[in-house]
């Protein structure tokens, strides 16, 4: 069965993104359709996958990183408006048996993305 999973790590602070919203939304050409919104916990995951079984389809997915919230919840100083606020990471999922598992690498200024396992 495939499934979607996600983990943000704060590489500015070496540790969890604990409490980001992450908005999940399928693409249908310029259609933006809203999942659902899921919170990381203390380990910055997600407590169950994003999407899995007849959830996930093949298609088009975004997700989007509620980032600015908690690095203002962070402490971290910045301008505002901040550098990074929301981040949207779209993907493709080809075969829908399988497991994406997209995390996000997260500092003030910058962040990436790869498919891990």
């Amino acid at each position: 069965m495939g499934r979607l999973t996600t983990h943000v790590l704060d590489t500015a602070l070496g540790r969890p993104g604990q409490g980001i919203a992450i908005d999940v939304l399928r693409l249908n050409g310029s259609e933006r359709q809203h999942l659902r919104t899921v919170t990381t916990n203390q380990d910055g995951r997600c407590d169950a996958p994003l999407l899995e079984g007849d959830g996930l389809t093949p298609g088009e997915y975004e997700l989007c990183f509620h980032a600015g919230d908690y690095l203002r919840a962070s402490g971290v100083e910045a301008t505002e408006p901040r550098f990074l606020d929301i981040i949207p990471i779209r993907f493709g999922v080809a075969d829908a048996e399988q497991h994406y598992h997209v995390p996000l690498l997260l500092s003030p200024y910058g962040y990436s993305t790869y498919r891990g396992s």
